[in-house]
């Protein structure tokens, strides 16, 4: 048998490559939407790919199935109940599937999300299953969420996920390995760690969940220390059940002129300016949000980036073009504009306008307090980082909520703006001057709690 684990580190998530080197036959579980990363492996293990599976319909990112099939000829494998709206098998509980010495067996496993199944791993002689691809029904140390559907399906389908665990998942064998989709860095799930990988038998023992002694105490632990969640989550599920655009390959950005982007921008792109804060600080283009490129780059665009706008993105000389393509189509965002060629060089040199943003730190944000200078500190953390630490009087209003709140930030004096480190500072920043706010700057290095004592 041949198993290959992608993690996506931004998203949090995990999809495989499973096959049998027998027969050459092999299906890929939660597919990304940049297939060409499963097409290589397959090609590289001499694995033909005959099946695209989902586990549930995905609300953090883009499914890739449609792009697999259409790139290798697989089929698709979809829960019956998920009621897609493009060509599927779809699949209920007892299905089997063969790919020579495996088969997969479908386990109909709702909970973090009513049409949620399983894949149970069955290697040819063995009567009882080695592996349960488990999507986001049981994940290392918890469940993924049950809120994402509304708050009124959040107690009803952790109801469910409690008797899918009990009287299916943990009926299983302790030595059968988990392979989950979610995990750590994904905001579907509320328990963070490392492991990617685990078992019934690790789970029984160290599984906060499965403490539980009644489903309504079970209710209660899964609904404590959600986090928010990112907007564009909101749009993932009707686009995954209707079927996204097969975009056929991986696309490339174009190179845009100065004069180019200016009239892009003129109707309608939006700048996403790449950059480390200090080179967005020195200068950009007026009204750009500033979401440096990183892991997380892809949920802080769809976090705080309105969809359906053309994208124009501003980078430095040794970013990957390639990686942000990746992170955008992943979670829907296809409008790909094109980069500014030469960069914020190119566009100074054609005389159009440059916006600048202050850097600062916390120490002299300290001092201006202490000697009663007016400036409103704007912390943009997450609920829970707040509750550990925050500065005396200021403004908290999670990066995510910004656009929505903006009209409780006094306008009167500077406003400062921190978050852990400077880079979701940075954004806010950005946010903020799109919005008109003159004096705004960067607290770099975030919030220091012996600073502010």
């Amino acid at each position: 048998m041949f198993l290959k684990q992608f993690v996506n580190e931004g998203l949090g998530n995990s999809s495989y490559l499973l096959g049998s080197l027998e027969t050459g036959e092999a299906a890929v579980i939660d597919p990304q939407r940049d297939v060409d990363i499963y097409v290589k492996e397959a090609r590289k293990a001499g694995l033909r790919i005959q099946y695209a599976l989902e586990t549930h319909l995905h609300a953090d990112f883009v499914s890739g199935s449609r792009e697999l099939a259409a790139a290798t000829g697989a089929s698709i494998g979809v829960s019956a109940q998920a009621h897609v709206a493009f060509p599927h098998i779809p699949l209920k509980e007892g299905d089997r599937l063969e790919l020579g010495e495996v088969t997969l067996e479908v386990l109909a496993t709702p909970g973090h999300s009513p049409e949620h199944i399983s894949f149970l791993v069955y290697e040819r002689g063995k009567k009882k299953p080695s592996a349960v691809f488990s999507g986001g029904a049981l994940t290392v140390g918890g469940i993924a969420r049950t809120d994402l559907l509304g708050h009124e399906h959040a107690v009803p389908l952790a109801r469910q996920a409690y008797h899918t665990l009990h009287d299916k998942i943990l009926k299983l064998s302790s030595s059968v390995q988990v392979y989950p989709t979610h995990g750590g860095g994904s905001y579907c799930v509320a328990t963070q760690t490392e492991k990617r990988i685990t078992s019934i038998g690790q789970e029984r023992r160290n599984n906060r969940l499965l403490k539980a002694t009644s489903a309504g105490q079970f209710v209660k632990l899964a609904m404590e220390g959600l986090p928010a969640y990112p907007t564009y989550f909101k749009w993932m599920r009707p686009i995954n059940q209707k079927g996204p655009p097969v975009l056929g390959h991986l696309p490339e950005l174009v190179s845009l002129l100065p004069p180019d982007a200016k009239q892009k921008m003129e109707h309608g792109a939006l700048v996403i300016d790449v950059r480390t804060i200090l080179d967005f600080a020195r200068g950009h283009i007026p009204g750009a949000y500033n979401i440096v490129l990183r892991d997380a780059f892809s949920s802080w665009l769809g976090w705080v980036v309105p969809p359906k706008h053309p994208l124009v993105f501003v980078t430095a000389v040794r970013q990957s073009r390639e990686e942000i393509v990746r992170q955008c189509i992943r979670i829907g965002y296809d409008d790909l504009a094109g980069y500014l060629e030469g960069g914020m060089l190119a566009w100074r040199a054609s005389g159009y306008p440059i916006a600048t943003s202050g850097l600062t730190t916390p120490e002299a944000v300290s001092e201006k307090i202490a000697s009663k200078k007016e400036v409103t500190v704007l912390d943009v953390r997450e609920e829970e980082e707040w509750r550990d630490g925050h500065v005396p009087n200021a403004i908290h209003i999670p990066l995510g909520e910004l656009e929505s709140r903006i009209s409780e930030i006094p306008r009167t004096c500077p406003v400062s703006v921190t978050c852990s480190h400077g880079v979701r500072a940075s954004t806010g920043v950005s946010m903020l001057q799109r919005h008109g706010f003159q004096e705004v700057e960067n607290i770099v290095g975030g919030y220091h709690q012996k600073v502010w004592k």
